[in-house]
């Protein structure tokens, strides 16, 4: 298992455990967030892309939380399943998740519901610098096990040369 998905898993429950002891943060944590830590961890994307998933999440939750607030019914949660499939083909997106942060207001039982949006922009963005954070190390860590190799692999050698 790579550095980064550790640092992700690291990351989910962080967030999940946030949102369960600070009341007003309780919409940080949305089951969509390990499937975009996943996507993002998974995938070699680049910031571009990553930041153009990260708005359409936003947007979407903005359009799921303002199709709630004007009438939570069965038929608001259609349209609004409609128009963020249409965002996501319409806008290149590429994330079915998108479509899965939309709904979180029919769900979510919290009474801070315009924090949805931000909740969900926040996240995303801290799963970007969690993730950037395990490259770098990643990398680090690549380049040491470089350099004990070549090390191990020069006093190696240098006792054949001895013995030989």
């Amino acid at each position: 298992m790579s550095l980064k998905m550790v640092f992700v898993c690291l990351y989910i429950m962080s967030i999940y455990w946030l949102s369960l002891h600070i009341p007003f943060l309780d919409t940080l944590f949305f089951p969509a967030l390990g499937a975009f830590c996943f996507l993002f961890a998974s995938r070699s994307l680049r910031l571009s892309e990553m930041s153009k998933i990260t708005w359409g999440a936003f947007i979407s939750s903005m359009v799921g939380t303002l199709f709630f607030f004007v009438y939570p019914s069965p038929i608001s949660l259609f349209v609004n399943v409609l128009f963020t499939i249409w965002m996501i083909n319409r806008f290149k997106w590429n994330a079915p998740p998108i479509v899965a942060v939309s709904l979180i207001p029919f769900f979510s039982h919290s009474d801070y519901h315009w924090y949805i949006p931000l909740s969900v922009c926040a996240v995303l963005l801290g799963s970007m610098i969690v993730l950037f954070i395990a490259e770098q190390l990643e990398g680090k860590w690549a380049d040491l096990s470089a350099v004990v190799l070549r090390k191990k692999l020069a006093s190696e050698s240098d006792k054949l040369d001895i013995a030989g």
